[in-house]
Parts: C-alpha cells; structure tokens; sequence
C-alpha cells in the first residue's frame, strides 16, 4: 500500500503569463504538490479560493487589480486555513513587513528553483514557514522600532510557551524547537497551537507579529 502523505492541494496566482506558464509546467510535474486552479487577477484568486479550498496559495505580490499582500489578508480573513505563500521579484523590508502582518507562511523570489518552490508549499501546509532567519530578526526588529497599537489586554503565555514563542522568532522550526527543549514535535506544535489561540493569529508569522506589537517577544541580541 502506497503510505506516501496527499500532493499539497494549491491555488497559483500569478500575472505574468509566462512566468506563470513554467510556473505551472513544472508544478505538474511534482507528485508532492497539485495545482487545482490558477489565477491571473485578484478576483479570479478569491473566487477560485473560496470555489477550490485549497491547502496553499502561491500568491504574486503584484495583480493588475488590487495588491497581493492585500488579496491575502481578505483570503487568511475569510478563510483562515489556507495558507498563502508570497512570490515576489524583490523581497524588499516593506513587502516582507506587510506579509507577516497578513500572516503568511512563505517568502519566495521568482529566481528561486522549483525545488524552493516545492518545498515552500508543502511546509506551509505543514503550518511551518518559510523565511531567512536573517530576513526575520531584520522585519521583527523593524516592527519593534515603528510599532502599532492594539487593544485589549496583553496576552498571559506561560513560561513554556514564552520560551517557544521566542525560538520561533529566531526563525526556528518545530523539529529544531523540539530538539533544543527535549520535546516531542507533537508538544511543540501543541504549545504553538495554545500561542497562536492566546494572540488571536492564523500562522506562525502573524503571532510573531502580534508578538511584537504587544512586547512580548524582545529582538535584543538577535
């Protein structure tokens, strides 16, 4: 019997058509990931998601109708399981900012291989995230120096999730997470869960955002 996990079920948005077609050629090619529907304009994307269901959106920040990152805020707001992946020719401070307040999983420029692709996607409806630990301290701290106010009261995390919570802003995954702590993965996605519940996020990177905002995660020294 065939024990190998479902393809990832995925929606690509994206406007150049040529891009798109190899896009799309080289996805088909891929037992681990299955296109359902593609889309060109931001219409076309909220209604394929909400028709299709998909898993993923691999999502341009550029449509010739609205602006990708705020496509993905209607669709992480309508439909908070899908998970959207970002493909972006310039990975610039200000879209990576915007993205992680959308709270999306993964940051892609159109040069990375389809191998990057692939392998964004498939984490992303892991509920793991795909960004440069680097690229992370950099858009966290610039969060920390120009925050934004929220209302209601501070989020209480216990002293294991605090703990949790600050791994994940140093970029790590829930393997390595459970390695440093001496957890099993089950546990730290569990504690993830119970965070990302207390900070009212859909993702990783939106509770980071949240994090941030609300002073519970510290960027000093990273």
């Amino acid at each position: 019997m065939d024990q190998r996990p479902a393809p990832v079920s995925v929606v690509v948005v994206e406007d150049h058509a040529l891009v798109a077609d190899g896009l799309l050629a080289l996805l088909a090619e891929e037992a681990s990931v299955r296109v359902v529907a593609s889309a060109s304009t931001a219409a076309e994307a909220l209604a394929l998601v909400e028709e299709a269901r998909p898993q993923v959106v691999l999502m341009d920040v550029r449509l010739p109708d609205a602006d990708g990152i705020d496509v993905a805020v209607r669709i992480k707001t309508n439909w908070p399981d899908v998970e959207i992946v970002v493909l972006t020719g310039l990975m610039d401070d200000t879209t990576l900012s915007r993205a992680v307040e959308a709270g999306c999983s993964g940051f892609l420029t159109k040069n990375q291989r389809i191998e990057d692709v692939v392998d964004a996607i498939v984490l992303a409806a892991r509920g793991e995230t795909t960004i440069a630990a680097g690229d992370l301290a950099r858009v966290l701290s610039r969060m920390t120096r120009h925050p934004r106010p929220r209302v209601g009261v501070r989020p209480r995390l216990s002293d294991r999730e605090a703990e949790v919570l600050g791994l994940l802003a140093a970029g790590m995954s829930t393997e390595g997470m459970a390695e440093r702590l001496s957890l099993s993965p089950h546990t730290v996605r569990n504690h993830v869960r119970n965070i990302l519940t207390k900070l009212g996020a859909h993702s990783k990177l939106e509770a980071l955002s949240v994090a941030v905002r609300s002073g519970l995660v510290s960027m000093d020294g990273m």
